[in-house]
């Protein structure tokens, strides 16, 4: 069935629009975000997101987790259409540029508790390891891809910024809650619209609001991926006094210290 909307026009109609409210506002509004430290932050992020999810999303593709519609996409590359490719870009986009509308920022050192570093990675690892079991059966497939895969990075960002993370939960949460809500309800409405299709035998069949679980997850994970990594990397600008040879890296680098 040909869906009545293309890959590229659902990016046109429910992806682009957003960003470009929300960059209009992070711009204008005083206080928030903006400049080349959060910019900067936003663009590793960026890099990441393209890195880490190619292969894991061509995989899944392959294994056939889901597929597109007849005549959804342009173009594939590897297993992966073009506008995946471009979701890869602009959903980290679209969820930056919320946070940058509510900055966080506690005078908290880097020097955390190393039994903070400890619970973070192990929560982190300790949920890979759940979906590494959840691999074993078809119809928890893609729920325990979505946890292997998301744990390492988890394990690394709490282990690093566990405590401080803590301190500004409500805005890290409020930043993380508010685009995955919009773009769980845009997914349900591809998926009702036939542009891409999620396999019945690789999911629970448990669902929310008729999403499967498994996507709801999938973006909550990644969304959590967005916030927390700019998050601590603007604690880190902030507190690079705390490790002298990182202060003196960054003091070289116009980049990390100038604009809000």
């Amino acid at each position: 069935m040909t869906p009545p909307l293309s890959y590229l026009e659902f990016h046109a109609l429910f992806i682009l629009p957003p960003i470009f409210l929300l960059g209009w506002l992070a711009h204008r509004r005083s206080g928030a975000w903006w400049g080349r430290r959060p910019l900067s932050g936003l663009g590793i992020i960026l890099v990441l997101a393209v890195v880490y999810t190619t292969p894991w999303d061509n995989l899944l593709i392959d294994v056939g987790v889901w597929w597109y519609g007849d005549g959804a996409v342009v173009e594939t590359i590897w297993h992966a259409p073009v506008e995946e490719y471009l979701f890869f870009v602009l959903q980290p986009i679209l969820t930056a540029l919320f946070l940058f509308l509510f900055p966080t920022g506690e005078d908290l050192s880097l020097r955390i508790p190393s039994s903070h570093r400890f619970v973070g990675a192990v929560g982190g690892l300790g949920l890979g390891a759940v979906g590494w079991f959840l691999l074993g059966s078809s119809s928890t497939f893609y729920m325990g891809a979505i946890l292997l895969w998301a744990g390492p990075i988890l394990a690394i960002q709490w282990a690093f910024g566990l405590t401080y993370l803590w301190r500004v939960r409500r805005r890290v949460a409020l930043a993380i809650l508010v685009p995955s809500v919009y773009l769980w309800i845009v997914d349900r409405i591809a998926i009702g619209m036939g542009i891409w299709v999620i396999s019945e035998e690789y999911t629970t069949g448990y669902t929310l609001f008729g999403l499967p679980i498994e996507e709801a997850t999938f973006f909550l994970v990644t969304n959590i991926f967005v916030v927390q990594g700019i998050v601590l990397y603007m604690w880190l600008l902030d507190r690079a006094s705390d490790v002298p040879a990182l202060a003196g890296a960054l003091e070289r680098t116009p980049v990390a210290f100038d604009a809000r």
